[in-house]
This record gives C-alpha cells, structure tokens and sequence, in this order.
C-alpha cells in the first residue's frame, strides 16, 4: 500500500515525529489503529441502539406523545 499525501500534510507529519522522536510511520499506524477502534465502538453503539430501540418502540412512541 502506498499513501499519498500533500506536501503539507507529509511536512506536519514529519515535523510531529521529529518532536516525538518517533517514526513517521508509527505515527500513521497508531491513528490508524485509534481510528478503527473508534469506528468499531460507534458501530456497537448503534446496534445497541438500534437493538433497544425495537424493544422499546412501544415505550419511546408513547413517550414522544
């Protein structure tokens, strides 16, 4: 895989990894890995939502009355 970034963006990266002492591309790999996670737990939020809100439609219709 290759990434392609803009001038500016590859510039910021390499400045913050500088300031970190890290490497540019763990850098990358760790917002990858927070924004996956972060998917991940919007996913099970939803079909938690969606799962109750079926179980309660009765409820919720009632309430919004």
């Amino acid at each position: 895989m290759n990434l392609r970034m803009r001038e500016d963006q590859q510039e910021a990266l390499r400045l913050r990894a500088e300031e970190e002492g890290r490497s540019m591309h763990a850098i990358v790999l760790q917002a990858i890995d927070r924004y996956l996670e972060q998917e991940a737990d919007r996913g099970a939020v939803r079909r938690l939502g969606e799962k109750y809100a079926a179980g309660h439609a009765d409820l919720l219709r009632r309430l919004g009355e």
